[in-house]
């Protein structure tokens, strides 16, 4: 690989080129059979180039990718999957005691559909936010069918809350104080009734303003309508999001139950830490804003860094159930990839917040582009 480890960006980030948003730039094609349909968007390349696969985070879709999707090289043979419950994904149900497999096997599908993905070549994985997690469990399960893997702010290999330390040992044995009862229940009422006002800070507009986007970032106002419109096409429910909880008798009282997404990420049932191997072959690219709220070492949505700031009442203290430190357990986790011989390459995005492709197309492009074709070239 030509590119060096660590690149940093000193620069105010900006929505897309010049702030445009140029609409659609794929077509909408399905993959399954009716009532288990996994939609995705689909844009044709070059015989000879490489097959780059988007998968979009929680609460999103494949439509969050659009603007980037738009200005990527025309050799490239581009899918982009809606997860189940997702988009136009059929919603079918999710079973998180399997962690992210559910995704994974939503990805498969797209990718084993000769109609849509060239199948005879290794993919590159893009996955954002909890997508980095599907990308990392696909990469797992598959990791003959993957060339490169790109993680844009990545879910930790150790799930969303509810760990402490770089090894990502958990707080609790029961997953309490992660998973779908730490849920905003205003959020998903929210969700139900199809709020697109920016009324509440739990709104879906307000949601993505606030902590999808870094402070310096603003959306042009259609792209900010679309993407509101395809969160509240996400499914709501026990089976949905965020899924099903059960009391506990650890603070802060709520545990995963077994279904729906956001019990998906939990430390009960999502452990990532296998993906050093995979990390040790394949290229990583690691891309992440300075100013995310969502993955850091001190989200605002852990419960351990609420805890600690007073709003979460009853917190144990930092022994017990400390503020996640997400960011440096991915670090050391590709930190051990590479002392086995793997390549990763690191942007961090100053000004940015958890959407880099979203606030600053411009360098998620310099990096992404000569990554996927160094790893391309290295493949054959």
């Amino acid at each position: 690989m030509s590119v060096p480890r660590h690149i940093v960006k000193r620069t105010t980030p900006r929505c897309g080129p010049s702030g445009r948003f140029a609409g659609p730039a794929a077509e909408s094609h399905f993959a399954g059979h009716a009532g288990a349909r996994v939609h995705a968007l689909v844009r044709g390349g070059h015989a000879r180039g490489p097959t780059v696969c988007f998968v979009h985070g929680n609460l999103s879709s494949a439509r969050f990718f659009e603007p980037v999707l738009a200005s990527l090289p025309g050799t490239w043979h581009v899918v982009a999957p809606d997860l189940r419950g997702f988009g136009r994904s059929d919603p079918v149900p999710v079973d998180a005691t399997r962690g992210l497999a559910d995704f994974v096997d939503d990805v498969d599908a797209v990718l084993s559909d000769a109609a849509l993905a060239p199948t005879d070549r290794p993919v590159h994985l893009v996955g954002w936010s909890m997508g980095g997690g599907v990308a990392m469990a696909y990469a797992i399960e598959h990791p003959e069918k993957v060339a490169s893997i790109t993680l844009l702010a990545p879910l930790s290999p150790f799930g969303f809350g509810g760990t402490k330390g770089i090894d990502g040992a958990p707080c609790h044995e029961d997953g309490a104080g992660t998973g779908a009862g730490t849920v905003a229940p205003e959020l998903v009422r929210r969700l139900r009734e199809g709020d697109r006002s920016d009324e509440s800070d739990f709104s879906p507009r307000s949601i993505l303003r606030t902590l999808y986007l870094g402070v310096a970032s603003k959306l042009s106002p259609a792209l900010e309508d679309l993407l509101v419109e395809e969160i509240l096409l996400a499914a709501v429910g026990d089976d949905h999001y965020p899924g099903t909880h059960r009391d506990s008798s650890h603070w802060p009282g709520v545990a995963p139950g077994t279904r729906g997404v956001a019990n998906t990420m939990s430390p009960l049932y999502c452990n990532l830490s296998a993906f050093v191997g995979v990390a040790a072959v394949r290229p990583v690219l690691w891309v992440r804003g300075s100013d995310d709220l969502i993955v850091s070492d001190h989200s605002m949505l852990d419960l351990g860094h609420l805890g600690a700031l007073g709003v979460v009442a009853g917190w144990p203290g930092p022994e017990v159930f400390p503020a996640q430190p997400m960011v440096s357990q991915t670090e050391a986790l590709l930190q051990r990839a590479e002392m086995r011989g793997g390549t990763v390459v690191e942007a961090v995005l100053q000004g940015c917040g958890h959407a880099p492709h979203l606030e600053d197309e411009e360098h998620v492009l310099e990096v992404l582009v000569p990554f996927v074709g160094s790893a391309e070239r290295s493949r054959r």
